[in-house]
């Protein structure tokens, strides 16, 4: 998997290349990441890469031309550019982008791009939510991070990420760990019985609690087999 990264920013990936899931990748060999600096692709001496907003208002807005450049010398892979007015981020796109094998993220600033940078480039548009950050860098890495767990590998243990929350559409059961009881707090029974079939089934049934209770949305779109959707009928019966 290459990922790479345009921005005005390079040494705010450095975390990332630090630590963490992306960084074990890069260290096994399993992703390539890029971090290429905007301002290498200004075209004037002060390496500007942005300028006033034709029509006035505030803000600046990020030059076409150093972003093209940047884009032509990287010389292919899938464009994202983050943005407000993009689709949602969610676990499905983060599939759809590992599918590509080569993303590159077009961090934007100040009021965006100029708009040529979309009617040239066609980039997707993807956002993190309906709120507003400093910049594309974070939602960049939170893409970033998300994608290169799903590399087959990075991950040390394949079934700890299909266990994870959104992978199946359902919220994540809870999770304990030792001691067996904390401030009158205990673990619950079932998962000190070493009975691995009613593990999975409570698993499975706190799962759809959990999705029912917090994001009810979801079961809108979930895909869930005949057992599941028996166990959500006799919770859904409870109240």
């Amino acid at each position: 998997m290459r990922i790479d990264v345009v921005t005005i920013f390079p040494r705010m990936f450095d975390p990332l290349l630090a630590e963490g899931v992306i960084a074990r990748g890069v260290k096994q060999g399993l992703i390539d990441v890029r971090v290429w600096d905007l301002r290498e692709f200004a075209t004037d001496k002060h390496r500007s890469t942005d300028d006033e907003a034709y029509g006035g208002g505030p803000g600046m807005v990020m030059l076409a031309e150093p972003v093209l450049r940047a884009v032509e010398k990287i010389g292919g892979g899938h464009l994202v550019m983050t943005s407000p007015k993009g689709r949602r981020f969610d676990q499905n796109i983060a599939q759809e982008l590992l599918m590509k094998k080569h993303v590159v993220f077009l961090c934007g600033r100040y009021e965006g791009f100029d708009e040529r940078v979309r009617e040239i480039l066609h980039p997707e548009e993807l956002s993190i939510g309906d709120f507003v950050v400093s910049g594309g860098e974070l939602p960049a890495m939170l893409m970033a991070d998300a994608v290169g767990r799903l590399v087959e590998g990075v991950v040390g243990n394949a079934d700890s990420v299909v266990a994870d929350s959104f992978y199946e559409g359902l919220l994540d059961y809870p999770h304990y760990t030792r001691p067996e009881e904390i401030r009158g707090r205990r673990v619950p029974e079932i998962l000190l019985s070493g009975h691995h079939e009613n593990i999975r089934k409570w698993r499975k049934e706190q799962s759809l609690r959990e999705t029912l209770k917090k994001r009810p949305d979801l079961l809108k779109s979930a895909d869930l087999d005949e057992e599941s959707k028996a166990i959500l009928r006799r919770i859904e019966n409870e109240s």
